[in-house]
């Protein structure tokens, strides 16, 4: 019984995996996406040159809707607002992970990166907002974008009040 609910549950991830592949033709070219949130509105500029699976990863998640509605479930004051769990508990995700794609990008304020758990290959959905440079962070967690605009809303967010309202796609002139 064990051995065929893990043939069931590789094969369903597998499943998502192509499913998510099979998108990526279909995703927008675009690397800029708006946040709105219950704050205001915040810019991240996504990087495929750094982290293109996450990137893309990102992208199919913000075209299905997937982050629309989820609450900032961490808010570290002078570290980071964390998001992307629709649990809200900082434990869920969206049923599939990512193998890390680290880089030599800093950990600066407005870094848009990755959360993840102990495994480095361990991030799904979840990501998080510098708030303040975090130079211990540097190569240990995929960063693939940043904030361009809207920081002062950022930092203005509160844990499990504040949240993503909804995630759009901006047309690059």
């Amino acid at each position: 019984m064990t051995k065929s609910i893990k043939q069931a549950a590789t094969a369903a991830v597998a499943s998502l995996a192509i499913a998510a592949g099979a998108q990526a033709a279909d995703l927008p070219v675009t690397n800029l996406i708006q946040i709105e949130t219950t704050k205001g509105n915040v810019t991240i500029e996504l990087w495929p040159s750094v982290a293109p699976k996450h990137v893309e990863a990102f992208k199919t998640l913000t075209q299905k809707g997937f982050y629309n509605g989820l609450v900032f479930h961490r808010i570290v004051p002078g570290f980071v607002a964390q998001t992307g769990d629709p649990t809200g508990t900082g434990m869920g995700g969206p049923g599939y992970t990512l193998k890390a794609e680290f880089s030599d990008k800093p950990h600066v304020r407005g870094t848009l990166a990755m959360a993840r758990a102990a495994s480095p290959d361990s991030a799904g959905s979840q990501f998080y907002i510098v708030l303040e440079d975090a130079p211990h962070l540097n190569g240990n967690y995929t960063v693939f974008g940043r904030v361009t605009a809207g920081m002062e809303v950022v930092d203005q967010l509160q844990q499990n009040v504040d949240k993503m309202v909804k995630l759009s796609f901006i047309d690059a002139k």
